[in-house]
């Protein structure tokens, strides 16, 4: 009911002041309070999660590499593979999870927005001047199943972090690919070969572009767009929110 709500909110405060905005959450707060996922306290309507959950998720403090995870090599400290860095704010657990499936499936984007500094605070300091971010581009029907383009909201807030500008549609995803994990190699590469394309390359060339998913899983997906930004002339680097090795 608070995900419908909250919904009906943002559709109707989204033309006007932000002030407002979080004044009609606000309300629902009281109304409604929200509860942490994870432990069942209150929680910020914006975080999901309590503060002492949050602040229970492990950090990941190197970069992993794409390649070398689609791969099945160590992903840390890579040198062979220029251009194929991710960095992920979180490892993957029970919290992130919860986190992550309401960003994801419970129609609740407001909740990227709370978190554009820990996807900031994720990168070098050389990385946070980035020219663009864009959000890892996802098919059509697998935006229906979910409701939300997380990727999206997340891409939004760390653009609203840097601040940089949030570039959309130039990178896209051209054919539906299914779940990577439990696949083995050859198949990953397979069923990623040609599933993104450019439609506007001069828009990334020569240009430092941030690329944005909510989780890096098997490292496939984010090789693979990253590959595509790279050979349209982009420096180029992957943010993910949690990392699930």
């Amino acid at each position: 009911m608070r995900a419908r709500l909250e919904a009906a909110v943002l559709a109707r405060t989204s033309r006007v002041r932000e002030p407002l905005a979080r004044l009609a959450r606000d309300a629902l707060d009281l109304l409604l309070p929200q509860r942490c996922p994870s432990c069942g306290v209150p929680a910020a309507a914006d975080r999901a999660l309590c503060e002492p959950c949050l602040a229970a998720i492990v950090r990941v403090d190197r970069a992993l590499c794409a390649q070398c995870l689609l791969e099945e090599r160590e992903p840390h400290g890579c040198r062979r593979h220029t251009g194929a860095a991710v960095h992920a704010a979180w490892l993957f657990d029970a919290r992130a999870q919860a986190f992550i499936h309401a960003l994801k499936y419970g129609a609740r984007p407001v909740l990227a927005a709370g978190h554009g500094g820990a996807l900031a605070a994720a990168l070098p300091a050389r990385a946070r001047r980035a020219d663009l971010v864009l959000a890892m581009p996802h098919h059509a029907a697998r935006l229906r199943e979910r409701g939300v383009d997380a990727s999206a909201a997340l891409a939004e807030a760390l653009a609203r972090a840097l601040p940089a500008p949030h570039l959309r549609g130039a990178l896209v995803r051209v054919r539906a690919t299914p779940p990577q994990a439990g696949r083995r190699e050859h198949e990953r590469r397979a069923a990623m070969t040609g599933a993104f394309e450019m439609r506007e390359p001069s828009a990334v060339q020569g240009r430092r572009v941030l690329l944005v998913d909510d989780v890096v899983t098997t490292g496939a997906t984010f090789a693979a767009a990253l590959g595509a930004l790279r050979a349209a002339g982009a420096e180029a680097r992957g943010v993910a929110l949690a990392w699930a090795p």
